[in-house]
C-alpha cells in the first residue's frame, strides 16, 4: 500500500466496489478459473476495486482454507489494476486475525471485518477484536462492515468512536445498516464510507458516500460504473437515468432469498463458467427458480455486456 507521507495513501478508495460471489467446485474448492474470470470481468469494466468474501461473497462461512485460497487469487488477479478490500470477519478473533495476516500477504489493498458475532459483544470485546485483526494486517487500511441485520451489532456513533479511538487504521467502512441517514455522520468523522446499497446509489454520494459496495454491481459493473463516472462529471440527469436502471439489477439479486446463487447462476451464464452453487446452509436455488432467474435477467439484459473498456 503506497502512503502519502502521513499513512496509507486512501485516495484510490472510492467509486464501484463489487461484493462478489466466491465460486466453488462441486467438491468444495474454490474454483480459481471462475474467480479471475469475475474480477477480470469487473476490471474490464472499469470498476475501482472489489469488497471480496463479504456476505455476497459467503465469507463467514467459508473455511479458512477456502478463504485463503480467495484472498491469493484476489491479490494476484487486481495487482496493479484494482483494490482488493478483503473481508475477515469470522466467528473467533484468531481467525480473523489469521485472514487479515493472510490478507496483507497476498498484496490485498485493505482489509474489512463485521464485528463479532454470534455472540453478543461487549464494547471492550468489539474494540479487542478489531485491535486484534488490525495489528495482524500489517498496516492495511481497515475498514468495518456495518451489518446488524446479519450480526445483531450495530455501528452507532457511539460505538464508532469508541472503537476509532483505540484503532488507529480504522479508515472506512461499508455502511449496510437501514439508518441511511448516518452516512453524513460516518462521512463528517473523515470515515471513507461506501454505500452497502446497490439500490440507491446516487442518493448516497449526494449524502458524502465515496462510492457503493454491493452484490449487484458485479452483474452489470458497466451501470455504475457509468453512474459514478456521471456523478463524478456533474452530470446528473444521467446520473438519474441510470440510477432508475439499476433497480432492475438489485430485483434480481433478491429474488428468492438466495443472492449468492443468484449471482452465481448470472454470471456462469454471462462468462459461461460453471461458478457452483450456494456454500451450506446458504438459501440455495432449486432447478425451477434458477430457470427463472435466468429468464427473468435474459429479459433485463443483464446476460449481455456491452463491450468492454480497454
Amino acid at each position: 500500500m503506497a502512503t502519502n507521507g502521513t499513512g496509507p495513501d486512501l485516495s484510490g478508495f472510492k467509486g464501484v466496489f463489487p461484493a462478489n460471489p466466491t465460486p466453488v467446485r462441486a467438491d468444495g474448492s474454490i474454483h480459481e478459473e471462475g474467480l479471475r474470470a469475475i474480477l477480470e470481468d469487473n476490471m474490464s469494466h472499469g470498476v475501482q476495486g472489489f469488497w471480496v468474501a463479504g456476505s455476497t461473497g459467503e465469507g463467514p462461512i467459508l473455511s479458512d482454507q477456502q478463504r485463503d485460497a480467495v484472498t491469493r487469487i484476489a491479490g494476484e488477479t487486481t495487482r496493479g489494476k484494482a483494490l482488493a478490500i478483503m473481508h475477515v470477519g469470522a466467528i473467533s478473533t484468531e481467525s480473523a486475525a489469521k485472514a487479515a495476516r493472510t490478507a496483507a500477504e497476498s498484496g490485498c489493498a485493505a482489509v474489512c471485518c463485521v464485528p463479532p458475532f454470534f455472540f453478543r459483544p461487549n464494547t471492550r470485546a468489539i474494540i479487542d477484536h478489531y485491535k486484534a485483526v488490525a495489528d495482524a494486517a500489517d498496516g492495511l487500511p481497515l475498514f468495518a462492515y456495518n451489518l446488524p441485520q446479519l450480526t445483531q451489532v450495530e455501528f452507532t456513533p457511539e460505538l464508532m468512536d469508541s472503537v476509532m479511538a483505540e484503532v488507529p487504521s480504522l479508515k472506512g467502512l461499508k455502511h449496510s445498516a437501514a439508518n441511511f441517514g448516518l452516512i453524513r455522520d460516518w462521512a463528517d468523522r473523515g470515515l471513507k464510507c461506501f454505500s452497502g446499497s446497490g439500490r440507491l446509489p446516487l442518493p448516497a454520494l449526494t449524502m458524502g458516500a465515496i462510492g457503493t459496495v454491493d452484490a449487484p454491481l458485479s452483474l452489470t459493473p458497466w451501470l455504475y460504473t457509468e453512474l459514478y463516472s456521471a456523478w463524478e462529471s456533474g452530470d446528473m440527469a444521467r446520473a438519474q437515468e441510470l440510477q432508475n436502471e439499476v433497480q432492475k439489477v438489485v430485483d434480481l439479486v433478491v429474488m428468492y432469498g438466495a443472492a449468492a446463487h443468484v449471482c452465481k447462476a448470472i454470471l456462469s451464464e454471462r462468462l459461461g463458467i460453471d461458478m457452483g452453487e450456494s456454500i451450506r446452509p446458504n438459501n440455495y436455488l432449486t432447478p425451477e427458480e434458477k430457470d427463472h432467474v435466468l429468464a427473468e435477467a435474459k429479459k433485463a439484459g443483464v446476460l449481455e455486456a456491452p463491450v468492454a473498456v480497454a
